[in-house]
């Protein structure tokens, strides 16, 4: 054997061992568990674990020591300036791009009620743009595999831009074709913000990804919680161009938007899932002609769904991060779309409504990072479980407070807390269960699903409304949630590793 730092026929054996491995379990090294040494987070590492995160000599099954690079995805995220770059870099871009994101929740569905002149048009034409995010959400991923997260997560922003300035000359001249297109446009503004999250998972430590996620997640409440109060200073820039209030809302959006996008292709170098496929090369000693197991692939012409669909037949806990997913974008939806339109029918202003939804805002990203870190130490299944109780009191009010704008804010205000407890906790947890090789794209899969779901909701809700009551729309959520409720109950969903508490 050799000395402390090891022979190269050590290090070549214990990576043949780790190959040879891969060969029996087609899953092993590119499945990013809970925690890279397959704790979780109710676990305390081994003294064998401990010795893979620091680059330590660990044993092999047949007692041969093997020396251990230091693991590249492992490394502390508050010394590798790589993962600070990239967490300051995706805060500043989604502050700008989520200012044009808030703009459709509130002044796109007026917007839409004003172009079409009907309650059950609004509620389909909002649809736009969350089928927009469902439309880029495979797109965007497959890009960002290909070429990157840089260049994905810039078109994402630049062609919501594009969006936005059509819905300026939707807004100047009453144009029913620019209104559908541009809202679909900026729903790739929707897909880019969901995958910044994600893009704050390459480089971090298993025990700091929920809250790498949620830092992302939280910062965007600054620009979503400015976008539905654009109408003011729209009302100040329309009276200096011309431009209605509703277009000169959607300008300012459409520079907001294009802005993100400059900062992430010109200031997210070097892209993080080059980073990352760098340092598993070096972890597993690999080389261009033998590359390092689980490095990051990009998926061929009509892999990409194929991927996605499936990990979620062999991948338990991926499958129940999806339904958490699934299921906190669907309730939130239809409920957040239909909001602008019932307040305004109980004599709200739209000083009200957007107080309303900047409060469903907060609601959604304040506490995020509290919760990021609620996951990292309970684990996810407690935390959806949480959130499943928060969406129930939200749907409490909804149902019996609706006539009362007091009980409809609060029920917004929970509505987006349960959404936070949801959204990170699932999005942590299909993070860590996916595999390598196709995460990039399994993860705009996920959103693009998320979406769609949000989408249809979205698209039932406007006539669902205008044939019944915001009451009834509360009491079909609720229904919803139930099969969520349902895994919450079975442990054996989530993995017992994953889901134990500290």
């Amino acid at each position: 054997m050799g000395g402390p730092s090891g022979s190269a026929s050590d290090h070549r054996h214990g990576t043949q061992v780790v190959l040879r491995l891969a060969r029996v379990r087609p899953d092993c090294g590119q499945r990013r568990q809970w925690s890279d040494t397959g704790a979780g987070p109710g676990q305390r590492l081994g003294p064998e674990d401990r010795g893979q995160e620091r680059g330590a000599r660990v044993t092999t099954e047949n007692g041969s020591s093997v020396a251990h690079a230091p693991r590249g995805p492992g490394t502390s995220s508050r010394s590798d300036p790589l993962q600070r770059r990239t967490l300051i870099v995706l805060v500043i871009s989604q502050v700008l791009g989520t200012i044009g994101l808030g703009v459709a929740p509130t002044i796109g569905i007026l917007l839409a009620g004003e172009v079409t002149d009907s309650e059950a048009w609004a509620g389909l034409a909002r649809t736009g743009s969350t089928l927009g995010a469902a439309l880029f959400g495979v797109p965007l991923g497959t890009l960002a595999a290909r070429r990157g997260r840089r260049l994905g997560l810039a078109t994402g922003w630049w062609v919501a831009a594009v969006g936005a300035g059509l819905l300026v000359v939707a807004a100047q001249w009453q144009m029913l074709v620019p209104l559908f297109l541009g809202l679909l446009m900026t729903g790739a503004g929707t897909a880019a913000s969901l995958q910044a999250r994600f893009t704050a998972t390459d480089l971090a430590t298993p025990r700091t990804r929920a809250r790498s996620l949620a830092l992302v997640m939280w910062v965007g409440a600054f620009g979503t919680v400015i976008g539905p109060n654009l109408g003011v200073p729209g009302a100040a820039l329309g009276a200096a161009t011309g431009l209605s209030t509703f277009g000169a809302a959607f300008l300012i959006a459409a520079v907001a938007s294009a802005l993100a996008g400059a900062v992430v292709l010109v200031m997210l170098r070097p892209d993080p899932l080059d980073v990352l496929a760098r340092r598993q090369q070096d972890a597993l000693g690999a080389t261009p002609e033998r590359p390092a197991l689980g490095t990051v692939e990009p998926p061929r012409r009509f892999e990409r769904l194929s991927r996605v669909l499936a990990e979620m037949r062999v991948n338990r806990e991926a499958r129940t991060a999806l339904v958490a997913l699934l299921t906190a974008q669907a309730v939130m939806v239809a409920l957040m779309t239909m909001t602008p339109v019932h307040v305004e029918h109980h004599g709200g202003s739209l000083t009200i409504i957007g107080l309303t939804i900047s409060l469903h805002v907060v609601g959604m990203f304040g506490l995020a990072p509290v919760v990021g870190v609620l996951v990292d130490r309970l684990g996810p299944r407690g935390v959806v479980g949480i959130g499943v109780a928060i969406l129930g009191a939200s749907l409490g009010l909804s149902i019996f407070a609706s006539a009362s704008l007091s009980g409809v804010m609060a029920a917004l205000i929970l509505l987006g807390l349960g959404w936070s407890f949801l959204n990170v906790a699932g999005s942590a947890l299909f993070s860590a269960a996916v595999a390598e090789r196709s995460r990039a794209a399994s993860q705009g899969g996920a959103d693009a699903l998320s979406n769609l779901c949000g989408a249809l909701a979205a698209f039932a809700s406007g006539p669902l409304m205008a044939a019944t009551s915001f009451s009834v729309l509360g009491v079909l959520s609720a229904v919803v949630t139930v099969p969520l409720l349902i895994l919450v109950l079975r442990p054996g969903a989530w993995g017992t590793s994953r889901t134990a508490p500290r």
